[in-house]
């Protein structure tokens, strides 16, 4: 059965508990619990730190704790009734081990140690707290241990300060809110401001002493010395060293430890040292043998010094070594130690080379208790104290000290009949009256037991020594009295007997006859000579003899014989007993001469203030005994002297005297008669203020009133006690008559001097003291009244000097802190006098910092009694007096500027933070009865209005976050439930006063304007606070944001049409509201929004503004890291179920679709931007943003600010080229104008040509680091031609310098291709703009595939990987995961043109073939039907999926979204065509690598032979014509016709580029390597064989061989309808090839053949000319004569002299066109477009007439016959250089002109276009028809008209398109197949080609001419535009 718990309500776990039971509560180790039911050995509560889940645990589990229950029942609150420091102890560590734990995660080693030291420590003493052993003091001695930890460690975790009283944490509701602002602002000075301490000690301990030549005791003498004043300023510290230089007593520590005590703040300086004297005991010469002499004496040694400003820097533990140092002569010893600290090097030197004495030094700071307490480990152990020389700097009363300082100064001794000095050591005795010597009264110093004699050390042959040693008698006052003290005089011989042999002695009384002890100073004794055995025990034989030089002059009468010996002592008193003042003895002896007690009066004043406090109480009675011998005569002088007194006890130096004087008058003081002559002496003064003329004697007697009033009150009453209350009345009227007088001094003004105010100003700020006396005998109203009256008579005018009053404003303060105020029946009179000053002052806004102190105590005892009736009327009271001032006072304290000066600006901020508690305090005093006083106080509504205005402003002000400390967050939450609280009480006003006819905005928008930054407060916002924080919070003042959302809304229905004002500027204060997380604030105040909306669509039609400014709103806050995912879906829920009924909710759910939509994207942008690095994801989401703000807001700025963070992002990642595209969206929205532009972002204010200027200069860089030149230099030209129509010919030519520095950099520096990779994003955890959508990426230099997948799982540590290339189902779509599909996808260039032309270097093609990239491709192989097993390429089909974007790539992002994909299946032939194509395209290319030399290796062009005729070989391309030429086929598809064909025409293609390639290979193969090469021409063999290829018959058509970089020699095909213009070639002059594309090559004639052929190829000469005169060798084979010419079958014609028309704009720009605005349209490189027959006849003509044609099946006369001769133009040999004799080469144009028809449909002259030159290849024909021969015919005699003799002037220049221009190629020429294989093609022929240009021909006679080789003319140089 489960009962509720009585007693057991409290727990703490002391063994973890799983929770495995049904309805078990998992608990760990420390958990607290609170227990709510039992039953049998189990509990049923929870864990205090998740009170929601409630379960059963053991109760032999949990360890209960005491505890007291509050609100027993449901709700009830259990509080433990530990000690308040123990319970905040455990919260505190509970909260302190979360954070430090994360303190190792962020890295912060050092507090993380620190912390856990500190964590310790606190549970150590939490233990000893909590054992409760501790004594009362040791208690608090712990406390304040734990709270100074508590708070150093919350405010290095940056928590909270909490206020304490006496080391308990205090509730703010227990106390006023100005004693907790009094408390924070205590403990935050203290944490900022750690008070310095007045008193500091040194501690000293001595180690040893490191030296080589000991042997020796040593004394070792510490002390103090001050090098401004050469001086000692402390007492010596005195130790014993054995002969190691260790201490003799190394088990006493007192013996070798010592504190030098109360040394002063001004006494820490760099000129106060620390001196150690060494003394050595024993022979008189340190090298003396040791039997030469027994005796001991004391001789110096060594002395070491250290500044004591050394010891500042650090309180270091650390041994110290000071080096020990020796005068060069024993003579000056006695100021070594100042020679040391001037460095006079010369007087002293080292005592060892490795000397050194080891000390511990360490300066500690505190009073000596406190030292005490903090270091008990040193007082327990034993340690001496050293004091200052004479008293401290403040004496204490009852201290008890009688010490007299002897030094030993010098003597001056004779030689005493000695041929040499004598070496003096002098012996000191104290000597009492008796006779006896006095044991155990010199000492030598702390650390020494005190000794009966001294002895100096002795100087050797010296007779003028200068000891220097200070000593100490502490002597008693008894003792003193005829005691004097001897000094005795002896010689020390060195002999071996070493005696010491008196020679005379000096004596020096320590009283004189009258009483008075030795004066302070130096005093020269007189040595009196004596034998060497005079007995000196007798002191009466010599008392009588003169002791002082000094008595000697003065009394003459004393005859002596003069002696030239003297001795000087110096003697120092410090007692409290005894004085040295004579006027100090006369008056104390008063009765013995009273003839000269006015004298001796009059003395007083003279004598030192540390006689008179000595002697206070024997003073004081001797003034009270002469005021009561004759109270008339000596009244006015006692009463003079007493005030002397009294004002001598303000000094610092004696105001610990104070209790001795309060100790004398509560117990020794007997004057009963004394009040009658105080009051009437004090009376008669204040009565002559008006009339003296100097007021200082007056001042001093005001001064002193408070303790005048003392006397005057005791003595009352010790007269009362002694007459039983007689004259009481009497009394009472004499008080009353002194008071009167004053206030009419009060009242008076001061008119000319001052004097008068500063007598009021002495008085008003003593008066206060005397109130506590007159309680002693008057009623609490008596003295209320009385003192009502007293302040009552001040004046009132303001301006009265200054300085009076601030002192009455203290009066005040000092009236409201003392004991009268606190009674609450004076407290009620004195009230309105104490506001009527404050009101007074704060109207004029003066003495603020002391009306703040006094408003703060009005305030503090009015909460202490706030149950008491009173404190309300008196809330009235200060209410209608003071709380429009105090508003007005905060207004103009926090509208002043802050004073620079750091102390002035703490004064200021503490005079705001005690104004704004004051006012705090006095608001949570009122009542609603109060309030509503308050509100019907005002007349009009303007002063309301005025009212509401003000107190909102100061509300707004009291919020800042800069009005309290950060971590004051106690006094923040204060501070808002006071405002909350007022808020709802001033909330009813503004409504019943400012709605409706009196509607009033300005208050309705501040009101509004509060509550909003009131909400959004930092110190509210839970969310981030603690749990336990949170908890605390929440049960004191509940969530006080939702309560001020609730009273927005409220205020915000009653406002009706009035709303409307409101629309749209609350729009984004609301928002703001909305956007912080709490629920219950959200659910309250979005509605308002639909309440906007509904008005803005009454008013307007429309709700623009409200949409516009939700949208500028939410792009702010949420970018500061407000709002969640949370806020976004409740906004869109909220919001379309408010407008389900309203007639515009189209428009409505328009709206809140798109606020949603960019909330969506602003959280992913601001999700993203809190990663470290930049990454894709950054980028792509800034992307997603700009694209949002651009199309579907058009958010023109908005759009500008998010291109330059994407520019920023892009630059941080190095995408230098997506960052130049970027900045480009930026420059489009600009154009060439001078319209100003305002400054923006890091842009000036400039013109817009300006900036779209220093854009594009931007940009171009960009795209240079980027290596896009060729972008660059389209903008190079743009820009160039913006300087050229302003004439800026500078920055024109700067701009042309510019782009060609971009060409070079494109021909010379290599680039990397990058790869691209297809991504997909499934799943709904994914940021919103990549969830479910896939991408194109863009790869990093050298990032492949792994590399990248990597990357992107990196930046995706939550994804999964998906292993295969299909598409996702709906499942991974919907998945509450991340899932990412990446695989690698084939750019598809747009435009093909620059790609097939030939003679296009390489190091350009790769730009087109990965830049301005829309379409991508990915084929995923796959069997359909029945799959052969011997023939897989039947049923090998190819997914191939093509991947539109919505822009090219690269752009603005690395990656870009699909927009479309297309599938598409391709059949097993079509797979084989794209093979065939592909792997002929690889060969091509590298066989034309390997022409050029590009390769630096042979190898890959092996590789890649090796596997296609090897694979052929063992069936590769067998198998297609297994599976595709076979009849079965053929017949099954006869759609495929066409296709098969071009199978067959690719491997034709195949076989020829194979057979160039082999040739090719011979020339550069290795040696090592041809058995290799022998192998791959023996298979070739058999390729061809198994290929059905024996011969390549006169009837065979075959395509010509393409390469990239300069052509092999092309074969021509005699059908007209199978031409293609690729047929017709231009061979670059850098690469110039020719191939013999029909041959018949036998197994045994390739290798040299092809040797032949290749050595002619690759260009062995110098000249490229001379490799188009290309010799082939002789040869057996049949090729031999096919391909033998005559070397002058060639001519040469330069490319200019083809007078090709000027290209049209459109052909002149269609590369920048393309560069940065790539065309929509795809370019197919599967299905070209097939050729129009009229451009076929065009092509046709063009390749006829440029191309002579040559068949190998003729025979040799029919080759010579001129109808079919055909001539080929090459190039004349070019000049040589006269110099050098070698061959130069022809440079080549970067830039060539073509005719249109040649651009737009023929690119096979590329090469011209590259070099410049025609250069025309051999071409074999074969037999064809009459048509053919016809056309050749034609064409032959135009075939020249490009040729111009050597000296005819070139005839016309024409522009040309760059070199990168790009141009569609749509045409692809049908080849035809060998008969063996064809099948037939039906083909119609082409129209008959227009005649050439008559022009042209005539140029040339007969073929003849043409077939001379002429020389070449230079092509003119190029004019700048051209460039």
């Amino acid at each position: 059965m489960w009962t509720p718990t009585d007693h057991e309500k409290l727990g703490v776990v002391i063994a973890s508990f799983r929770g495995t039971v049904p309805f078990g509560l998992s608990l760990e180790i420390g958990d607290t619990v609170q227990i709510l039911e039992k039953c049998d050995g189990w509990y049923r509560g929870f864990a205090l730190k998740n009170p929601n889940i409630k379960g059963i645990f053991p109760s032999s589990y949990v360890h209960l704790k005491n505890a007291f229950v509050k609100n027993k029942g449901q709700f009830e609150m259990v509080i433990p009734t530990e000690d308040s420091v123990i319970t905040e102890m455990t919260s505190t560590l509970r909260d302190w081990g979360t954070m430090w734990k994360q303190l190792y995660v962020r890295n912060e080693g050092d507090l993380f140690h620190r912390l856990w030291h500190i964590m310790n420590e606190i549970l150590d003493l939490r233990r000893q707290v909590l054992v409760g052993h501790l004594t009362h003091d040791r208690m608090k001695d712990v406390k304040r241990h734990i709270t100074a930890r508590l708070d150093w460690g919350n405010e290095q975790l940056g928590l909270d300060l909490v206020p304490r009283k006496e080391y308990a944490m205090v509730d703010p509701e227990d106390i006023s809110v100005t004693e907790l602002y009094r408390l924070m602002e205590h403990r935050h000075r203290k944490k900022d401001t750690p008070m310095q301490a007045s008193s500091h000690h040194l501690f000293v301990q001595m180690k040893s002493l490191m030296c080589s030549n000991l042997g020796e005791e040593l004394e070792v003498i510490f002390s103090l010395f001050d090098s401004k004043e050469n001086r000692p300023i402390s007492e010596r510290f005195f130790l014993r060293l054995n002969r190691n230089g260790l201490p003799k007593a190394p088990d006493k520590p007192e013996r070798h430890c010592s504190l030098f005590v109360d040394l002063g703040s001004s006494e820490l300086r760099r000129d106060i040292y620390v001196t150690v004297h060494i003394i050595r005991i024993g022979r008189m010469g340190a090298g003396e043998k040791k039997n030469a002499c027994s005796v001991q004496y004391r001789r110096p040694f060594g002395c070491a010094v250290l500044s004591i400003a050394d010891l500042l820097t650090g309180e270091t533990k650390d041994d110290l070594i000071l080096k020990v140092y020796m005068c060069n002569t024993e003579s000056e010893w006695y100021q070594i130690h100042e020679n040391i600290i001037k460095k006079l090097n010369a007087r002293y030197n080292l005592t060892g080379s490795n000397a050194g004495l080891a000390v511990s030094l360490q300066l500690l700071h505190g009073d000596i208790e406190q030292i005490r307490r903090e270091y008990s480990s040193v007082f327990s152990h034993g340690v001496s104290i050293t004091r200052k020389l004479g008293f401290s700097n403040i004496i204490m009363p009852g201290e008890m000290r009688n010490d007299l300082y002897i030094t030993i100064e010098r003597g001056e001794f004779e030689k005493g009949g000695k041929s040499v000095a004598r070496n003096v050591e002098v012996t000191m005795f104290i000597v009492e009256s008796s006779g006896q010597t006095l044991k155990d009264f010199i000492s030598f110093g702390s650390g020494e037991p005190p000794a009966g004699e001294y002895r100096s050390f002795v100087l050797y042959h010296n007779n003028s020594p200068r000891w220097a040693e200070l000593l100490k008698l502490p002597i008693p006052v008894d003792k003193f009295r005829g005691a004097h003290i001897r000094f005795e005089f002896r010689h020390c011989s060195t002999k071996e007997k070493g005696e010491k042999k008196l020679f005379g002695f000096s004596f020096v009384p320590l009283m004189q006859e009258d009483g008075r002890t030795l004066p302070d100073g130096t005093h020269e004794l007189i040595v009196h000579k004596c034998e060497e055995n005079t007995n000196l025990q007798d002191a009466t034989r010599y008392l009588k003899l003169p002791f002082s030089k000094g008595i000697l002059l003065g009394n003459s009468n004393q005859v002596m014989k003069a002696t030239k010996e003297s001795f000087w002592i110096t003697s120092f008193l410090c007692s409290t007993k005894l004085t040295q003042n004579g006027d100090m003895l006369d008056l104390l002896k008063w009765r013995t001469h009273p003839d000269k007690i006015t004298g001796c009066l009059s003395k007083l004043k003279e004598i030192d203030g540390s006689e008179i406090v000595k002697f206070l109480q024997d003073t004081l009675d001797t003034l009270f005994g002469i005021l009561d011998e004759n109270s008339q005569k000596y009244g006015s002088k006692v009463f003079d002297s007493l005030v002397h007194i009294i004002n001598l006890l303000q000094d610092s130096k004696f105001h610990h005297f104070k209790p001795v004087m309060d100790t004398y008058i509560e117990s020794h003081f007997a004057g009963a008669l004394a009040y009658r002559d105080l009051i009437k002496v004090l009376k008669w003064y204040v009565d002559r203020i008006m009339e003296a003329e100097r007021q200082e004697h007056i001042q001093a007697v005001l001064k002193a009133q408070e303790y005048i009033f003392k006397y005057i009150v005791q003595s009352r009453r010790l007269f009362s006690l002694a007459t039983g209350g007689q004259n009481e009345e009497e009394f009472r009227c004499c008080i009353q008559e002194l008071l009167m007088s004053v206030r009419f001094f009060l009242s008076q003004e001061s008119k000319g001097s001052g004097a008068l105010s500063q007598s009021q100003a002495v008085f008003l700020s003593s008066f206060p003291a005397v109130y506590s006396e007159l309680l002693k005998l008057f009623d609490v109203r008596e003295v209320a009244s009385l003192v009502q009256d007293t302040l009552g008579s001040l004046p009132t005018i303001v301006h009265v000097d200054d300085s009076l009053q601030a002192v009455k404003l203290q009066c005040i303060g000092k009236t409201v802190e003392s004991q009268l105020y606190t009674n609450p029946d004076s407290r009620y009179i004195l009230l309105p006098v104490v506001l009527h000053h404050l009101h007074m002052h704060l109207q004029e806004q003066k003495d603020l910092v002391m009306c703040a102190r006094i408003l703060s105590n009005v305030f503090c005892l009015i909460k202490k009694n706030s149950s008491e009736k009173s404190v309300l009327e008196e809330i009235d009271v200060i209410v209608a007096s003071l709380l429009d001032i105090l508003l007005r006072t905060i207004l103009e304290v926090t509208s002043r500027p802050q004073p620079s000066g750091s102390a002035m600006r703490l004064q200021f901020q503490d005079v705001t933070g005690e104004f704004v508690a004051c006012l705090l305090s006095l608001l949570r005093q009122m009542t609603d009865r109060h309030y509503q006083q308050l509100l019907d106080s005002f007349n009009t509504k303007e002063e309301l209005r005025d009212f509401l205005l003000q107190i909102f402003t100061v509300f707004r002000i009291l919020i800042r976050p800069e009005m309290f400390p950060k971590d004051w967050t106690v006094m923040r939450l204060v501070a808002n439930n006071v405002i909350i609280t007022t808020v709802l009480y001033l909330s009813d006003a503004l409504r019943k006063n400012f709605l409706n006819e009196n509607f009033d905005y300005k208050i309705w928008d501040s009101y509004f304007y509060l509550a909003v930054i009131f909400i959004n407060q930092l110190c509210l916002q839970l969310e981030m606070f603690t749990p336990s924080k949170k908890k605390k919070v929440l049960e004191k003042y509940g969530d006080m944001r939702v309560t001020m959302g609730c009273e927005i809304f409220s205020m915000w229905q009653n406002l009706g049409e009035h709303k409307l004002h409101f629309i749209p500027a609350l729009i984004g204060p609301f928002l703001e509201v909305t956007l912080i997380p709490q629920p219950d604030l959200r659910n309250v105040m979005i509605p308002i929004f639909h309440d906007m909306m509904d008005w803005e669509q009454r008013r307007s039609g429309n709700f623009k503004q409200v949409e516009a400014k939700l949208i500028d709103k939410l792009d702010s806050l949420m970018s500061e890291g407000k709002g969640d995912e949370t806020y976004r879906e409740l906004f869109n829920s909220i919001l379309l179920k408010k407008i389900e009924r309203e007639t515009w909710r189209e428009s409505g759910v328009s709206l809140i679709a798109t606020v949603t939509r960019l909330m969506e994207r602003l959280l992913d942008y601001r999700d993203c931007m809190k990663m470290g690095e930049v990454d894709g994801k950054k980028i792509g989401c800034t992307v997603s943003l700009l694209n949002f703000y651009k199309t579907e807001l058009n958010k023109e700025e908005m759009y500008i600010r998010y291109i330059h963070k994407l520019y920023d992002l892009h630059l941080k990642a190095q995408n230098f080229t997506e960052a130049a595209y970027t900045l480009l969206l930026y420059d489009e929205l600009l154009e060439w104008s001078d319209r100003p532009l305002r400054e923006f972002l890091a842009y000036p204010m400039q013109t817009e040509w300006q900036r779209k200027e220093l854009l594009h200069l931007t940009i171009i860089q960009n795209f240079d680091r980027g290596k896009c030149w060729e972008n660059g230099i389209i903008l190079c030209r743009k820009i160039a031609d913006q300087y050229e129509s302003y004439y800026d010919y500078r920055n024109l030519s700067k701009m042309r310098m510019m782009e060609a520095s971009l060409y070079d950099k494109i021909m010379d520096q290599q680039r990397l291709e990058p790869e691209f990779f297809r991504v997909g994003f499934y799943g709904k955890k994914f940021p919103f703009f990549l969830r479910n959508k896939e991408f194109v990426c863009r790869g990093h230099d050298y990032e492949r595939l792994e590399a990248f997948q990597q990357r992107m799982l990196s930046e995706f540590p939550h994804a999964i990987a998906m292993q295969h290339a299909n598409q996702p189902d709906e499942t991974i779509f919907q998945a509450e995961a991340q899932y990412l599909q990446i695989y690698a996808v084939t750019p598809i260039p747009e435009s093909q043109e620059v790609l097939q032309r030939e003679g296009v270097p390489d190091n350009i093609k790769s730009f087109y073939k990965v830049n301005h990239i829309w379409k991508f491709r990915y084929d995923r192989p796959f069997h359909k039907g029945t799959k052969d097993k011997e023939n897989e390429f039947k049923s090998l089909w190819v997914e191939r999926t093509s991947l539109y974007l919505v822009q090219s790539l690269p752009g603005i992002s690395r990656w870009f979204e699909v927009e479309k994909r297309e599938v598409v299946e391709m059949s097993p032939l079509e797979n084989a065509i794209e093979v065939l194509e592909n792997k002929n395209q690889q060969l091509k290319t590298l066989i034309s690598q390997c022409q050029t030399r590009q390769m630096q290796n042979i190898n890959p062009l092996t590789m890649c032979l090796n596997g296609v005729i090897d694979a052929a070989v063992n069936g590769g391309v067998a198998r297609y014509q297994e599976a595709f030429f076979v009849k079965e086929y053929i017949l099954s598809h006869p759609e495929d016709g066409e296709k098969i064909a071009r199978l067959r025409e690719l491997m034709l293609e195949q076989a020829q580029i194979l057979e160039f390639g082999l040739a090719v290979h011979e020339k550069f193969v290795p040696q090592d390597m041809r058995p290799l090469h022998k192998k791959l021409v023996d298979q070739f063999f058999v390729m061809k064989s198994s290929l059905g290829i024996q011969e390549f018959s006169a009837c065979i058509q075959a395509s010509p061989v393409h390469f990239p970089n300069g052509s092999p020699r092309v074969c021509r095909n005699s059908a007209p309808a199978s031409m293609s213009p690729n047929g017709t070639r231009v061979i670059p002059r850098r690469s110039p090839l020719s191939y013999p594309a029909v041959n018949r090559y036998s197994s045994s004639s390739l290798s040299s053949q092809a040797s032949a052929e290749v050595s002619n190829i690759t260009g062995q000469s110098e000249s490229s000319d001379e490799v188009f005169n290309m010799q082939p060798s002789p040869s057996t084979s049949s090729l031999s004569s096919t391909h033998s010419a005559s070397p002058n079958v060639t001519s040469s014609a330069p490319s200019s002299a083809r007078a090709s028309p000027l290209l049209s704009d459109k052909h002149k720009h269609s590369r920048e066109n393309c560069c940065l605005s790539p065309r929509e349209r795809p370019c197919s490189a599967i299905y070209p477009t097939p050729v129009e027959p009229s451009q076929r006849l065009l092509l046709n003509h063009i390749g006829d007439g440029a191309l002579p044609r040559s068949d190998p099946n003729l025979s040799a006369p029919e080759k010579a016959s001129p109808a079919r001769h055909t001539t080929s133009v090459s190039p004349s040999p070019a000049r040589r250089s006269p110099l050098k004799g070698s061959v130069q080469s022809f440079t080549p144009s970067p830039v060539e002109y073509h005719s249109p028809g040649l651009i737009s449909n023929s690119p096979v002259l590329s090469g011209s276009c590259s070099s410049g030159i025609s250069s025309l290849s051999r071409c074999s024909m074969s037999e064809t028809s009459g048509f053919e021969n016809q056309v050749n015919e034609q064409v032959a005699p135009g075939s020249g008209s490009g040729y111009s003799g050597p000296d005819e002037p070139v005839q016309k220049e024409s522009k040309t398109p760059p070199p990168y221009s790009v141009y569609e190629r749509t045409l692809r020429r049908p080849v035809p197949l060998p008969h063996s294989l064809s099948i037939p093609i039906a083909s119609e022929p082409p129209a008959l080609p227009p005649k050439p240009l008559a022009a042209r021909s005539s140029h040339l006679d007969n073929g003849a001419r043409r077939t001379e080789p002429g020389p070449r003319p230079r092509p003119l140089p190029r004019k700048v535009s051209q460039l």
